[in-house]
């Protein structure tokens, strides 16, 4: 099974997305978009963006744990990681980002 963007409607009828690994994990969250179609601009982007590693921040939280952000080439940011639980662990995701959102599916729960 390949990876799948998962596109949500939330409660305040915004819309956002996760990037879910083929096991099923989620290893990147969008933030909240106003309309479904900056969504999915949102998803296109981080397909596009993903492979290039110049576009991660490898960063740590306040209780300093390890995540990442995905830029996109005007260096806003358009996906963020969970916190890991080492520096490790996050690379894997950052690999996990590349290997599955180029080829990922959307799957579309918002109708």
């Amino acid at each position: 099974m390949a990876g799948k963007f998962e596109l949500k409607l939330a409660k305040n009828d915004e819309f956002h997305f996760n990037l879910l690994a083929s096991n099923g994990q989620i290893i990147l969250t969008s933030e909240m978009y106003k309309t479904k179609a900056s969504a999915e601009n949102g998803i296109a982007s981080i397909m596009k963006n993903a492979a290039d590693e110049a576009r991660y921040s490898r960063l740590e939280s306040t209780n300093g744990k390890p995540y990442f952000v995905l830029k996109a080439a005007n260096h806003q940011i358009i996906g963020q990681s969970q916190l890991y639980e080492s520096e490790a662990s996050r690379d894997n995701g950052i690999e996990s980002v590349k290997k599955n959102a180029p080829e990922a599916v959307l799957v579309d729960l918002t109708v």
